[in-house]
């Protein structure tokens, strides 16, 4: 870390947000105007709208992350965690990786903490459950599934069996539709190479709370996607919720209980907790209170915006707030920055508004759906089209165009090779085996098997 007189912008969080908002003022700033500082537990950003195609084997997980240091090769980046911050000394502590924490002074501040899982407590949930936040999940889940394809076609015991072809999603949005659609499109590519597991031998489960699934699309292709996923033999439980998954026995509120070896939790997100230290203004559900500008209430020289943020959206009216997803981020972020660099120089700040495109979700391959708006014109497609315009805007919405070729590579390769389906689940714990290899044996256990040769 460097130290230098030069103001300080400090960025806390890499994400969507932060990753584009430091590149914005980077981009606007004048050379050495001041020193743009990035803090994230991790060294890279994830494009969680690509994290169910991860999931399935669609496109690689190291095309899904963007590498911070050489995004921002201008910016100071520190893995670590900004556990608190002094808004009266400016100072932020920050909790390295390893080593003590240490005081890391600020002049301008950017929250971009992002969101987390939003989980209750259910019994066995923390246990046994799987979430869909981040690429390492995404892999987890992939070999995790194809792995209990590999033990139900193994074994002869008929309940190990039942309970490995069992997948349990809860969650209707997105995140659990597009997921569970990607997830039974590559198990049932798998069961191909099985000799004792067919598609038919495999029960998907889809539960939400509410009374619909992809709510931001809307009522029309929220049906069609939901009547979609029947006709494809995934259980839908909608206006119900799971109590209970205790040994991964599953139990739901409307009485189903079924034993599952996979419990895949996207049920909703939200504010990364943090944010409770940080002695910002929050609003009624943990979200960073914000102006149209992106400024923190009652500040001039903090800045917030994304899923930790509660920014009003000006295109819909009073009393609405932006919903947290990838087309504002993205485009809170740029205005964010270009607010930031006007703070620093003392320009008036601009206010954040942008009225809703629409919205597309890929329920698998050449499977989706898509609502687009012309002003008050509504489109709407299913099906293929609606997949490949899902597929045409993440591909231009990924950051860097060394991930958009990395990706579209992956999709035109898929569309000549087969999907791969091995099983990499002892990523989960590779020096096991070393460790089985390498460690002592016991002096008692030598004696033993002297003895026993000795007797031979």
């Amino acid at each position: 870390m460097s130290t230098t007189e030069r103001p300080r912008i400090l960025v806390v969080g890499g994400g969507y947000v932060g990753l584009y908002a430091a590149r914005r003022i980077l981009k606007k700033m004048r050379y050495a105007e001041a020193t743009v500082t990035v803090v994230d537990p991790r060294s890279y950003m994830t494009y969680q709208p690509f994290l169910p195609e991860a999931a399935a084997g669609s496109i690689s997980p190291r095309h899904v992350v963007v590498p911070l240091r050489r995004v921002l090769p201008k910016a100071e980046v520190l893995t670590g965690r900004v556990t608190t911050i002094d808004q009266d000394r400016k100072v932020a502590l920050v909790e390295p990786l390893v080593g003590e924490s240490y005081e890391l002074p600020f002049d301008y501040l950017v929250v971009a903490l992002g969101a987390v899982s939003r989980t209750f407590p259910i019994p066995g949930l923390a246990e046994h459950g799987i979430g869909m936040k981040g690429v390492e999940e995404a892999i987890g889940l992939r070999n995790h599934v194809l792995e209990q394809l590999d033990k139900a076609d193994s074994t002869t015991d008929e309940d190990v069996r039942r309970k490995a072809l069992t997948f349990v999603f809860v969650g209707g949005g997105f995140a659990g539709a597009e997921t569970i659609g990607e997830v039974e499109d590559m198990a049932r590519d798998a069961a191909k190479y099985y000799t004792n597991v067919k598609r038919e031998d495999m029960r998907f489960i889809l539960v939400d709370a509410a009374d619909k699934i992809l709510p931001e699309v809307g009522p029309e292709l929220g049906t069609w996607g939901l009547e979609h996923l029947r006709e494809r033999g995934i259980e839908v439980y909608l206006s119900t919720s799971m109590t209970s998954c205790v040994d991964k026995h599953v139990v739901l509120a409307n009485g189903l209980e079924v034993d599952a070896s996979t419990i895949v939790w996207t049920a909703g997100v939200k504010p990364n907790p943090a944010l409770a230290k940080y002695g910002l203004p929050l609003g009624p559900r943990g979200h960073v209170d914000t102006a149209p500008t992106l400024q923190v209430q009652g500040t001039d020289y903090i800045w917030s915006a994304g899923d930790n943020a509660q920014v009003p959206d000006l295109a819909s009216g009073p009393g609405a707030w932006c919903p947290p997803n990838a087309q504002h981020a993205l485009r809170q972020a740029k205005v964010l920055g270009d607010n930031v660099v006007s703070g620093m120089r003392g320009f008036p700040q601009k206010e954040y508004s942008h009225p809703n495109k629409g919205a597309v979700a890929g329920l698998g391959l050449h499977k989706g759906v898509a609502l687009i708006r012309f002003g008050k014109l509504k489109l709407k497609f299913k099906g293929r089209l609606a997949w490949y315009m899902h597929r045409g805007y993440h591909g231009m919405a990924v950051p860097t165009f060394n991930r958009k070729i990395r990706v579209l590579a992956d999709w035109t390769l898929a569309m000549f090779l087969k999907r791969e389906v091995v099983s990499l689940g002892a990523i989960e714990n590779p020096r096991e085996e070393f460790y089985e290899a390498a460690r002592p044996v016991p002096a008692a256990a030598v004696k033993a098997e002297a003895a026993k040769a000795k007797a031979s």
